[in-house]
């Protein structure tokens, strides 16, 4: 790690080692190799003048990236894939002339860039998949817990600490279906030349226009890759990286989303994220706890939203057939969006991984809240002994107002309980309202509906997806 200069906090802090390899210069330069060697073959298979001998020297160095040379002319050229052009001729003697034949830098650049999307967006999808496994057995654990619902962060209606995870999995669900979406209608820019009419390629092969369309279907299939955008300007169109951005956001909104009912619910200290043994949540106040990695979450997440209108600029300002001046915002916001991304996903399957539930903190919460959600119970249950049901209405409206004074006024207890015990017109003891007041019974379908939702939704994709369970050690 260098200390006189700027490093991201994406390579030293956040970002995993598999994410950072995709995007790293090696990745790049290897697949360009890659790509000038399926076009010399698909050349060759469709008649021009190039031998085997040219495509086994190519395929001899596509791992041996003359790095030093290639610099050094970058230097000299002001130009990248020319700079890697001539340094991989200078390796391949014999093959040197036939490299990059007909094509442009946009062949290699566009391409390249669809190939590392595509593997980024299937390790994306894997670790939400990780994400939305670990939740489940969370939810399954808690599906009957009770627990106050929040509108408004307000209390209302009872729900259980396993249904509100499903809400968090559910978003991730949305997320998968988007991200299936983005992943099969991915096209590669195929071998289109300079302003995308292929001109170049039908010179080649003196005025064949089936040669010119099986040419780029075959390095397409080299590739492993089905489909090719079906026209375009010198570049594919930036309608694709945008749609790429905008489907990483919605993963950072979901987990920004259940980020920030961790914060919330830490404050009313009834979940936690894990916390390790020597973990120090304050330099100030030794006893705090602070929800860090939940706040980590929010604010890379925050990044990634505002990022993903990059591309949605670049594609609504793309000139005509070409413009460069997508060039150096695609270098940026591109792979730190996919860093961001992953970056968050691995804190979430840290937390998703041990969340700490406080039992009694929950139902100590539930049961001051709980009488004036159960008065219309308590109302029912005194009619039924003969009470007159405008009357005690009218009652439990008064004492509920008085109760909920003397908690919001005095800091005192809810005693809206022993006023309706108290008050002879109810015909009720004690212990005949607290049989009514039995959370369990305020729930509605909660333990069903989690059932049901891991039942016929999230399990049927895990199991199809064979998905595996990846833990995650964040030392920062």
């Amino acid at each position: 790690m260098s200390r006189n200069s700027y490093e991201s906090p994406f390579s030293s802090r956040y970002a995993s080692k598999e994410m950072l390899e995709l995007f790293s210069p090696d990745t790049k330069f290897r697949t360009w190799r890659t790509l000038w060697i399926a076009l010399a073959e698909a050349q060759k298979e469709l008649g021009l003048d190039i031998t085997q001998e040219q495509i086994d020297e190519l395929k001899a160095f596509r791992d041996d990236i003359n790095y030093e040379l290639a610099e050094k002319i970058e230097k000299e050229t002001r130009h990248d894939v020319m700079s890697h052009i001539r340094a991989y001729g200078a390796q391949c003697e014999k093959a040197k002339g036939i490299i990059h034949l007909g094509a442009t830098s946009c062949y290699v650049c566009d391409n390249t860039d669809i190939i590392i999307f595509h593997m980024a967006l299937k390790l994306i999808r894997e670790k939400v998949l990780s994400v939305i496994l670990k939740l489940s057995r969370f939810a399954k654990a808690y599906k009957n817990m009770p627990t106050l619902g929040y509108t408004h962060f307000q209390p209302a209606q009872l729900v259980t600490v396993g249904k509100r995870a499903c809400l968090w999995i559910q978003d991730l669900m949305l997320d998968v279906e988007e991200l299936d979406f983005v992943i099969s209608h991915l096209r590669l820019l195929g071998s289109k030349g300079t302003t995308g009419t292929q001109a170049s390629f039908l010179a080649l092969f003196d005025g064949d226009h089936d040669k010119v369309k099986k040419l780029e279907k075959l390095i397409a299939e080299k590739v492993g890759y089905p489909e090719i955008i079906p026209v375009s300007g010198q570049t594919y169109s930036r309608k694709q990286d945008s749609r790429i951005l905008n489907a990483l956001s919605a993963i950072a909104q979901s987990a920004y989303k259940f980020s920030n009912d961790m914060r919330l619910l830490a404050n009313l200290k009834e979940l936690e994220e894990p916390f390790e043994k020597n973990q120090i949540g304050s330099s100030a106040m030794a006893y705090k706890r602070n929800p860090m990695r939940s706040e980590r979450i929010s604010a890379l997440a925050r990044y990634v939203i505002v990022n993903s209108l990059n591309p949605a600029i670049t594609a609504s300002t793309q000139w005509l057939e070409r413009t460069l001046d997508d060039s150096a915002n695609r270098r940026i916001s591109i792979p730190e969006a996919f860093l961001a991304v992953d970056s968050i996903l691995n804190i979430y399957m840290n937390i998703a991984d041990g969340i700490v539930v406080y039992p009694r903190v929950i139902e100590k919460h539930v049961m001051e809240e709980l009488p004036f959600m159960a008065t219309e119970n308590i109302l029912m249950e005194a009619v039924k002994r003969g009470g007159d049901r405008q009357e005690l209405h009218e009652r439990i409206r008064q004492h509920s107002m008085a109760s909920a004074g003397r908690v919001k006024n005095d800091g005192l207890p809810n005693d809206l309980i022993e006023r309706i015990a108290n008050d002879p017109a109810f015909g009720l003891s004690l212990e005949d309202i607290r049989g009514v007041l039995k959370p369990e019974n305020f729930i509605g379908r909660c333990p069903q509906q989690v059932d049901e939702f891991l039942e016929e939704y999230v399990y049927p994709l895990l199991e199809a997806n064979q998905v595996r369970d990846v833990h995650v050690d964040l030392n920062s």
